[in-house]
């Protein structure tokens, strides 16, 4: 009996509530009704918001708790919290005897093969993409999910001991979580989702649960040169990355150059030019991945994939060149440190589109680089007044500003203005919640609008 069926049977005489009826959360409840669990769904859309979700989970034979109360009945003995429910809401069912979990909570106690794990603030999709690529060019089968779109837990069954699961994991889903993967990576940490968390403390916190359960066989990779990563402590063995100091165990730069140490002895990787992606923080990123795989791939596999690999969707993305000009989406861009990381991926000013749902969190640090690298900035959304005020909060001279109603306004106006050879770039600083269901959404939009040019 596997560890998963060995689970399942444990919740037969028991109700479990699974919080949100949403796609995602559809193949954890296939998975608990075919074992014969007792299960009610909660969610605060109603029968009719959920449209054809809501027949299919009624053919699945789940109860449900739905409307604007949706948490007030929690009182199950098993309860799989979302991510986009923050653990506060269910304080109450703990305190009663409820036990808290989630999927991905449940995924690590039972899935059969190493996990490596990693999140950040920035370049985490991008990180674990390249992760993933390397070990498969070195011959094993890997497993990619988690926030990069995958649920994995529905994939137990398919996974052995000799595969390895490569996860992108959000401060949502690691808030609470009592397990660490086997290798865990922290990209930097810089203040994002202040609309979810009450403070970056919190956010810290939730970020940092990626490896507080990890033990001594375990491995910690951390980049050096964040303010914050450099403060945390390892539990396990300690990787790091750097591009401002030579390492004795971790991948670094030196005059463009990656290297690699380990135990004091350091060979060299790769040209940083070798890299196919664009900008300086794909070359953090392909450092990072360097430093996951160790022991896992070769030399030769890391290069193979980086000289090769041409990015991941909505991440600094070529989307044509139209009358000479150049149009890339970056809709991953959804805080200030990304945006400045994608214009900082261009010799020459480029034309931006920014702006979307506000966050909370502050966008002073993006004034000045906007001043740097922006001839024509197009603003819409939530966010436009506050990234106005933090240009023209810059002494000197700043670009012009369009306040534009919407992106189809904002495509329109860029083509317009721009002249062959500039660079379009929509990086918006911002989350897509304000007029999208996520970044991906949003991107696909702005790609389709530019591809109607």
């Amino acid at each position: 009996m596997t560890a998963l069926e060995q689970y399942l049977g444990g919740l037969s005489d028991k109700r479990v509530g699974v919080i949100g009826a949403g796609v995602s959360n559809m193949p954890l409840i296939r998975m608990l009704r075919a074992a014969g669990v007792r299960v009610t769904v909660h969610d605060k859309k109603e029968p009719t918001e959920l449209g054809d979700g809501y027949a299919t989970l009624a053919t699945l034979g789940v109860d449900f708790v739905l409307g604007p109360h949706y948490l007030d009945a929690l009182d199950e003995d098993v309860i799989f919290r979302t991510p986009g429910v923050h653990p506060r809401f269910l304080e109450k069912a703990r305190a009663n005897g409820s036990e808290i979990t989630s999927e991905m909570e449940l995924f690590f106690a039972v899935c059969p093969c190493p996990i490596i794990g990693i999140t950040g603030s920035d370049g985490k999709t991008t990180t674990t993409t390249l992760v993933s690529e390397i070990l498969k060019h070195a011959g094993y089968t890997v497993h990619l999910g988690g926030n990069i779109g995958t649920p994995l837990l529905p994939r137990v069954d398919t996974m052995t001991e000799n595969d390895l699961a490569v996860v992108e994991l959000s401060s949502f889903q690691l808030m609470g979580m009592k397990h660490s993967p086997h290798i865990a990576a922290i990209t930097n940490l810089t203040p994002n989702h202040l609309d979810y968390h009450k403070d970056f403390d919190e956010y810290v916190q939730a970020k940092t649960a990626i490896y507080r359960n990890q033990g001594e066989n375990d491995k910690l990779i951390l980049n050096l040169d964040d303010e914050v990563t450099r403060s945390l402590k390892a539990s396990g063995n300690l990787f790091c990355t750097s591009k401002t100091q030579e390492l004795a165990n971790g991948v670094f730069l030196k005059n463009d150059v990656i290297y690699i140490a380990d135990g004091g002895v350091r060979r060299e990787l790769m040209p940083a030019s070798d890299i196919r992606i664009p900008g300086a923080h794909n070359v953090y990123n392909m450092m990072m991945a360097a430093a996951v795989v160790q022991g896992y791939a070769s030399d030769d596999d890391i290069r193979a994939v980086a000289t090769t690999f041409g990015g991941v969707e909505h991440r600094i993305e070529f989307v044509r060149e139209k009358d000479g000009v150049k149009y890339y989406n970056d809709s991953i861009a959804s805080s200030p440190t990304r945006t400045i990381a994608g214009l900082n991926s261009f010799q020459q000013k480029v034309i931006l589109i920014a702006g979307g749902y506000d966050k909370h969190i502050p966008y002073d640090v993006l004034g000045q680089p906007i001043c740097d690298h922006v001839k024509l900035l197009l603003l819409t959304g939530a966010t436009a007044p506050k990234i106005r005020e933090c240009v023209e909060n810059i002494e000197g001279e700043h670009p012009p500003i369009i306040e534009v109603e919407n992106l189809e306004t904002a495509v329109q106006e860029a083509a317009a203005r721009a002249e062959s050879g500039d660079v379009v770039i929509m990086s918006p600083a911002s989350a897509s919640f304000d007029r999208f269901k996520n970044f991906m959404e949003r991107g696909k939009l702005f790609k389709a609008l530019v591809e109607e040019l």
